[in-house]
C-alpha cells in the first residue's frame, strides 16, 4: 500500500464523507462480485445509493486511491492477493428512461435487462445485450459485441464521470470505437448511454434474441464460473480455433481448465486461484505464438498486479475492458 493511502485509510475524512451514503465495507472479498469467483479482497468496497452518491465518493476519493468500477464482474480477474483500492459497484445506476426510439440508461443496468425492455418497446438493435453477462458501463467500457452486433452500432452519447467529480458529455462519433476498442478519459467512468433504435415488432425482436441465448447455451460453457472469451480474435481468424490447434483444448492448470466446449474461455471447476487462470493465459499465449507467430491479446480485463504485470510487458498487451465475443 502507497504512502498516501496508509496516512488517510486511519482516517478519514475523505471515507466519512461517503461511507453513509451508501453500502460501505473494508477488505471486501471480490470472488463473489466476479463471474470467475476468484479474486482477493478489496481494501474498500462502496456502493453508492445513486448518482448524487457516487458523484461525492469520486470528488472526495484521495488521487493516490486507485478506484476500480465494478458491475457484474464479468470480464474482470482480480488476483489473489485483492485489490488494493477503492472498488465502487454501480449496480444502483439503474435507470431507464425511453423516449420514442432513443433510450438513455444507468451504466449499473444488466445489459440482459435493457436489451428485454427494449423488446417490450419494439426497439431493435441491442439484440446482443441479452447474451452478454454484464452491465451496460463495462459494455461501453471495451465496445462490446457478438452476433454480428455491438454498442457502437446504436450509441449515440455517453455521460462520462471524471476524477475530480466533473461530468461531461461524448459523442459516439468522437469515441474512436472499433473491435473491443473505445477511447475514454483517464481515470473516467461511465455514468450513463444514450441508444438511438430503430422499430420491430416485439414477438421478432425476441425470436433474435432467443436464438442468440441458444446459440450461445450450446457453444459455450455457461453452466461453469467464467469471464466470456478469454483474448480477442486476432484479424481474419479466432481465437478459441488457433487455442483448439495448438493443443491445448481442455488443458488444467491448479483448479482452471481451458474449456472443452470451447476454446477461448477458462473454466473454474471449483477451487481455481486467480494465478491458475493467469498461467493458463500465459500458456495459450506461449504455445500459440510459436507454433503460428499469432501474439493473442486478452480481452479480459487485467486488474491490481495483474494489471501492472501486462503492462510491464512479461504477458502481452493490456486489455481494454469488458465483456465478449468468440468462435462463432
Amino acid at each position: 500500500m502507497n504512502a498516501a493511502v496508509k496516512q488517510l485509510s486511519g482516517g478519514d475524512d475523505w471515507i466519512s464523507a461517503i461511507r453513509e451514503t451508501g453500502v460501505w465495507r473494508e477488505h471486501e472479498p471480490m470472488a463473489p462480485h466476479t463471474t470467475l469467483a476468484v479474486g482477493g479482497p478489496a481494501r474498500w468496497f462502496f456502493r453508492p445509493a445513486d448518482r448524487e452518491s457516487l458523484i461525492t465518493a469520486v470528488k472526495h476519493c484521495p488521487v493516490d486511491v486507485a478506484i476500480l468500477p465494478l458491475g457484474r464482474g464479468s470480464n474482470m480477474l482480480v488476483p489473489d492477493t485483492g485489490f488494493d483500492g477503492l472498488v465502487l459497484d454501480l449496480s444502483e445506476l439503474n435507470v431507464l428512461q425511453f423516449d420514442a426510439c432513443v433510450v438513455t440508461v444507468g451504466a449499473g443496468v444488466r445489459m440482459s435487462r435493457f436489451a428485454r425492455q427494449c423488446a417490450d418497446h419494439g426497439l431493435t438493435g441491442c439484440e446482443f445485450m441479452a447474451t452478454v453477462p454484464g452491465d451496460v458501463g463495462g459494455g461501453i467500457a471495451m465496445n462490446a459485441g457478438c452476433f454480428a452486433q455491438q454498442v457502437s452500432d446504436t450509441l449515440s452519447h455517453i455521460e462520462v464521470l471524471l476524477r475530480d467529480g466533473s461530468i461531461i458529455r461524448l459523442d459516439a462519433m468522437d469515441l474512436n470505437m472499433t473491435y473491443r476498442h473505445i477511447d475514454l478519459p483517464a481515470q473516467s467512468l461511465v455514468l450513463s448511454a444514450t441508444f438511438s433504435l430503430q422499430t420491430d415488432h416485439p414477438d421478432q425482436i425476441r425470436e433474435r434474441m432467443r436464438s442468440m441465448r441458444s446459440r450461445r447455451s450450446s457453444t459455450q460453457p455457461l453452466a461453469q464460473p467464467n469471464c466470456g472469451s478469454v483474448f480477442k480474435n486476432p484479424d481474419g481468424d479466432y481465437a478459441a480455433r488457433l487455442i483448439e490447434a495448438a493443443g491445448l483444448k481442455g488443458l488444467r492448470i491448479g483448479g482452471a481448465r481451458i474449456s472443452d466446449q470451447h476454446a477461448n474461455f477458462i473454466v473454474n471447476e471449483g477451487d481455481a486461484s486467480s494465478a491458475d487462470i493467469v498461467a493458463l493465459i500465459k500458456r495459450a499465449q506461449a504455445e500459440v505464438k510459436q507454433q503460428t507467430g499469432i501474439e493473442l491479446e486478452p480481452e479480459v480485463r487485467m486488474v491490481g498486479e495483474w494489471a501492472d504485470l501486462w503492462s510491464e510487458g512479461q504477458c502481452g498487451d493490456q486489455p481494454e475492458a469488458l465483456a465478449g465475443d468468440g468462435y462463432e
